[in-house]
């Protein structure tokens, strides 16, 4: 039977949600926003390319015929990029209309780049996690950058599957995973210099292929051990949960620090998702009790995907046409997290499931 990882399905809600302060903090001034946690909450982009790839390598180790390769391309697809493209034209549409307004109201460019036709291309193909000449910034939905780098890992993994599905070679699937880590880790030594995880428009796709490979890691440690993990009592499964949140809200905390040693934070996330993935804890018992949680765990990719475009339009709205103070932040992230939630709600319904044709027994299942 296929396991039903509803809490890490609650995480992916979560974190979504911290990385929508984290953006948020570029327009506010107040504690509750700008402080050292949220400052850092851009990290928590690796816990989802881990869990993608915990949740795609479980579902996906039969991978063995092109018709089947073919699939699940076209459903990997389907699945995140309608959606992308959607807000990449909503973004194309707002910067067209500045030209009308600007002489009304002070508009920044939502644009970085300043090339539009490169990092138009490099958007709609989802090549905008790859270093290309012209380019130097995150554009257009800066979001996007992630969604780029899954899909090249989701090329690498489904070519991986699909190349090593017989019977004598299968076996090694978990040493070539590991290997791929640690050649992503090497690259990125040598591309950039150090061990820092934080890229997005130039080696973001690797950063991608590191987190997506440490999770097909975990579900191979998962799926190795899960007979034995499943012996031990509900207490130490509890004392395990507490002690791994404490560590990532503490070396988040102190992401200045800890940021040049990225692997830290994949090695963090690997156990937490193994941890969770067991659902043994006290604290996974009372994150499945929240209905709220389990909704935002649902909106999660399009609360990721659309929450740029609205903090943007929010920022012009309150703060440069009515004037509030940046400070105002302090009570107006709430209406302007219920709007980005009611959004996403509504693009999950009427986006991201008109394209989703997964016929998956759980919410995480679909990714």
């Amino acid at each position: 039977m296929k396991e039903r990882f509803e809490v890490l399905d609650i995480f992916r809600g979560i974190l979504a949600s911290l990385v929508v302060f984290f953006h948020l903090s570029a327009f506010s001034n107040t504690p509750i926003i700008n402080n050292n946690f949220v400052h850092n909450c851009d990290l928590f982009v690796d816990f989802f390319f881990v869990l993608s790839g915990f949740v795609i390598a479980y579902n996906y180790q039969n991978i063995d015929n092109l018709l089947k390769l073919r699939s699940f391309y076209k459903k990997r697809f389907l699945r995140l990029y309608p959606l992308h493209l959607v807000v990449f034209l909503a973004f194309v549409l707002i910067e067209i209309s500045k030209h009308y307004v600007s002489g009304m109201v002070h508009v920044n460019k939502m644009v970085d780049g300043g090339d539009y036709f490169a990092t138009s291309l490099s958007n709609i193909f989802l090549l905008n996690s790859v270093k290309l000449p012209g380019i130097n910034d995150v554009s257009w939905n800066i979001a996007s950058w992630s969604i780029s780098a899954e899909m090249i890992a989701y090329l690498v993994f489904g070519l991986i599957i699909f190349s090593t599905n017989w019977n004598f070679i299968s076996k090694f699937r978990k040493t070539i995973a590991v290997s791929i880590v640690f050649i992503t880790v090497i690259s990125l030594r040598l591309f950039t210099g150090g061990y820092s995880l934080m890229h997005s428009f130039d080696f973001g796709f690797c950063r991608g292929i590191l987190g997506f490979f440490t999770g097909c890691v975990c579900f191979y440690t998962f799926d190795s051990l899960k007979l034995y993990l499943r012996t031990i009592s509900k207490n130490m499964f509890t004392i395990a949960e507490l002690v791994l949140v404490a560590g990532i809200v503490t070396l988040v905390f102190y992401g200045a620090i800890f940021k040049p040693y990225g692997y830290l934070f994949e090695g963090l996330f690997f156990i937490t998702i193994l941890t969770f993935s067991f659902e043994q804890g006290w604290l996974s018992t009372y994150l499945k009790k929240s209905k709220f949680l389990q909704s935002t765990g649902k909106y999660s990719y399009s609360i990721y995907m659309v929450h740029t475009l609205v903090l943007s339009l929010f920022n012009v709205l309150f703060i440069r046409i009515l004037k509030f103070p940046p400070s105002a932040y302090l009570y107006l992230f709430i209406p302007n997290y219920i709007l980005i939630y009611f959004i996403a709600k509504w693009t999950y319904r009427n986006i991201e499931m008109r394209f989703n044709q997964i016929p998956f027994k759980s919410k995480i299942q679909a990714d």
